[in-house]
């Protein structure tokens, strides 16, 4: 067969990932943070975008779905009043509550600064929070007073910035007086000094030395506390015999002791300002209503932005220049994209959310004992999209239950099969239902992992195994029967 050149033409059709669209499905999983953010910079960027106040919130971003049809004027009454209306419907003048002292305590009337000013903007509350000191401030104030040697100081310095949250030394002795060209015992000598700083236990390089610098304050740390210290191990595991033996004390000195180490900190850094503690804020509201149960969103997160179309007009009219023209073409294709693609969000969060309450319906009227199994795709299927939407749309977001605040990803879980021909059950209903067998048991009868898949099996029908139960527990951070046997022993014994 002859090999020669030629031309073909073909048709075909390819799914092409505009940058738009690869932006549209990377809003969807950003949490309402990130989303806030993001939302800023496209503020700051975009002349023709302005955030809008006040009004009546976006139909498509804030209509709730009932999860049960019912009248909707029904649903209109029940709907609680916002916090606006609430206040609105007070008189809040000073001199109408108080008229008495209509002359006293006035503010200046011709006061037109950033407190109660027209033109101002009120205080932040947050200025007024007295800040917590950091681990390193308080511990500053004290080395102050404790070295006067340059030299000591900057090896101080060193040794405070390697301290953990915990409080404890996270950088080697040698790297440091590497690093500054002294020797390892000049460092040493300062760390003792620094050991002797509030609270007490910093500076440690591991528990049995940050219980060792506490105990040595309360004149405790005699050769028998020290040797109980050195086997920290056994103190973990329960194991109260081999504790006695090793330590060489009878079972009453043992339990002593034992509870002196109970009154220690373990980690004497976190009781000092580390960064701020962002709450958890739920992007979905599930409540009851008259004839099931009502989905919306949190109108209070959703950033709401505008085009505004009359500035652009404007704009565009007094423009020669084709730079400047373009310029103002992408601002506004883009501006329409953003406040496009943030209703397109709330809408498909509004949807997945509904779905998911429809599918968890059993679980919100009966507890955790209830939840089904759930995947991805049964949701996907559901609502007719596909799952790695779904994905995104559960990443990073929360919903509010009167089960309690919930991350939308918690609903979804395996299912473990049912020897009663029932339904299967949720991986995390097994796991309550572990935690509460476990809880339930007496000092005399600990539950081992294969008598807990017997009860399982007796009592729910469910088919588990002894290594999904042991795997299961070890999660919970529950230890196994052995250990849980010599706690329970240990705190009869204490009592």
């Amino acid at each position: 067969m002859a090999l020669a050149p030629r031309l073909e033409v073909r048709q075909s059709q390819s799914l092409t990932l505009t940058p738009q669209l690869m932006q549209s499905i990377r809003l969807l999983q950003l949490s309402h943070l990130e989303l806030n953010a993001f939302v800023e910079a496209e503020l700051l960027r975009n002349p023709l975008l302005e955030r809008e106040d006040g009004g009546e919130p976006a139909e498509a971003a804030e209509a709730p779905i009932e999860v049960s049809p019912f009248d909707e004027s029904a649903a209109a009454v029940d709907r609680p009043q916002t916090a606006d209306a609430i206040a609105g419907s007070y008189d809040t003048e000073v001199d109408n509550v108080f008229p008495e002292q209509r002359s006293e305590d006035r503010l200046g009337a011709d006061w037109s600064g950033p407190v109660g000013g027209e033109g101002g903007e009120a205080p932040d509350i947050d200025q007024y929070v007295a800040a917590r000191p950091t681990l390193s401030d308080h511990l500053w104030e004290q080395i102050g007073l404790l070295l006067t040697d340059p030299a000591e100081r900057l090896i101080a310095r060193f040794l405070t910035d390697g301290l953990t949250e915990a409080g404890y030394l996270g950088v080697e002795l040698e790297a440091i007086a590497e690093q500054l060209g002294a020797t390892v015992d000049a460092v040493e000598m300062v760390l003792l000094k620094l050991q002797t700083l509030d609270p007490l236990g910093v500076f440690a390089r591991d528990v049995r030395e940050c219980l060792a610098i506490q105990l040595r304050e309360r004149d405790r740390l005699d050769p028998m506390m020290q040797r109980l210290l050195d086997n920290l191990d056994l103190v973990a595991n329960h194991d109260l015999v081999a504790l006695a033996r090793t330590v060489g004390c009878d079972r009453e000195d043992l339990l002593d002791m034992l509870g002196e180490l109970r009154g220690l900190d373990p980690k004497p850094g976190r009781a000092f300002e580390r960064g701020p503690v962002e709450a958890v804020v739920p992007d979905v509201f599930v409540r009851q209503g008259p004839a099931g149960w009502i989905v919306e969103l949190n109108s209070d997160i959703l950033p709401r932005v505008l085009v505004n179309r009359t500035y652009y007009a404007s704009v565009t009219g007094r423009t020669r220049d084709s730079a400047d023209k373009t310029f103002l073409v992408d601002c506004l294709q883009t501006a329409n994209w953003l406040t496009k693609s943030l209703d397109q969000r709330a809408q498909t969060i509004l949807k997945v959310a509904a779905e998911i309450v429809r599918q968890q319906d059993e679980f919100l009227h009966r507890g955790i004992a209830f939840l089904r199994p759930m995947t991805l795709k049964l949701v996907a299927d559901a609502i007719d999209m596909h799952e790695s939407t779904v994905s995104r749309v559960t990443s990073n977001k929360y919903v509010a239950t009167p089960r309690g605040l919930f991350e939308m990803k918690y609903f979804f879980t395996t299912a473990l099969a049912s020897s009663t021909g029932d339904a299967d059950h949720s991986a995390e209903a097994v796991r309550h239902r572990i935690r509460q067998l476990i809880d339930a048991e007496p000092a005399a009868d600990i539950l081992s992992d294969d008598t807990i898949a017997e009860l399982l099996h007796k009592e729910q029908g469910i088919e588990v195994a002894r290594r999904t139960v042991a795997k299961y527990r070890e999660a919970m951070n529950i230890p196994s029967s052995v250990i849980r046997r010599r706690q329970k022993r240990a705190l009869v014994a204490a009592r």
